[in-house]
């Protein structure tokens, strides 16, 4: 018999739902809690799941000590000082991303959390994705070659946010994803973004990451859009690979494609000599491969629970967390110096 986790989640709006839903149908879930001051979402609450607990108060389940779990759906300026208060009540802690809203304070959870001996997860959704983990599996078997450079959009119309701007709301998932597959912080990032729709929020952000090795990446992030797309390229020396989140059957498409390169070092060479050289263009095959799909959310509530009954650190602990404030503190800065390059700090 699977033991089972009491845990309580402060937050039911837009996607608090959906992680409640997911916690609800877990089968380490024990006693589930939902904790949001407003009516209308307790009145959802009753009407979707009547066996729910609902309370509208965040410190009665802090001084429950039958409470284990602590889950944070709520506002991201919020994170830290909840977070906090949770991981000194000596509660496991699951925290939508991002952790925090700055490297300072991300910090201090994360040595929290180590001190306390508790579970410290954020929520990269993404790192739960098969076809994420599937791409990490061909980069790590050199199915790609060098890497070259990744680029990639998540966009669309909507939701607009007023507590972040697309930066923050929009890029952690990206950004997750490149450090997953990379295992490695950026050297330095610079980021060039526009507010239209509020003043000082940013709509739209373009952001450059320069990795050791020469690796490069690009994410271009926005809420202001007429598309919706979730995609990420990554270019190789052997291969190249799209992958697109917003696919019902074609989530990775595997293209046998490039341009090899003949006797030639760091140029093409001298003009009396080109003809030594060769850039010889493939065109192979486009593979997609089968993808036997679960729902991330599902991967990933169920990962934290299972984190909390083995004790092992999950796989986007506060260590992963604060990484990726790390990246986007940067990006922070270069937004407000006119895109001038910013180092990483920690490195």
């Amino acid at each position: 018999m699977k033991q089972t986790i009491n845990l309580a989640q402060i937050g039911v709006g837009y996607w608090g739902r959906n992680l409640l839903r997911s916690f609800y149908h877990s089968e380490y879930i024990g006693t589930l809690i939902a904790v949001d001051p407003s009516e209308k979402a307790q009145q959802w609450v009753k009407k979707e799941y009547p066996t729910i607990k609902i309370r509208d108060g965040f410190e009665s389940v802090l001084k429950d000590s039958s409470v284990q779990a602590i889950v944070l759906a709520t506002p991201a300026n919020t994170h830290f000082a909840l977070a906090k208060q949770a991981l000194l009540a000596g509660k496991h802690l699951f925290v939508e991303k991002p952790l925090a809203l700055s490297v300072k304070e991300a910090e201090e959870l994360v040595a929290l959390a180590r001190l306390n001996r508790r579970i410290l997860m954020v929520g990269h959704t993404f790192l739960y994705n098969a076809a994420v983990r599937t791409i990490k599996s061909y980069i790590e078997e050199g199915l790609l070659g060098q890497i070259y450079y990744v680029y990639s959009q998540r966009l669309n119309l909507g939701r607009v946010r007023s507590d972040v701007n697309a930066l923050w709301n929009l890029a952690p998932h990206d950004l997750s994803i490149l450090l997953y597959w990379f295992e490695k912080l950026p050297l330095q990032v610079s980021a060039k973004g526009d507010s239209f729709l509020q003043d000082s929020v940013e709509d739209v952000v373009f952001l450059n990451l320069d990795f050791q090795g020469g690796v490069s990446a690009h994410v271009h992030v926005s809420w202001l859009d007429p598309n919706k797309r979730r995609s990420m390229t990554l270019v190789g020396s052997k291969k190249m690979v799209v992958y697109e989140d917003t696919s019902a059957d074609a989530k990775i498409k595997i293209y046998d494609k490039g341009i090899t390169k003949k006797n030639i070092d760091d140029s093409l060479g001298d003009y009396d000599n080109f003809g030594k050289f060769q850039l010889i263009q493939r065109a192979g095959d486009l593979l997609i491969p089968k993808i036997n799909f679960i729902e991330p959310l599902r991967v990933e509530t169920n990962h934290f629970l299972e984190s909390i009954t083995t004790g092992k650190p999950p796989l986007t602990d506060g260590g992963h967390g604060l990484q990726v404030i790390r990246i986007l503190e940067a990006a922070q800065k270069s937004l407000k110096s006119n895109n001038l390059p910013v180092k990483i700090s920690g490195i």
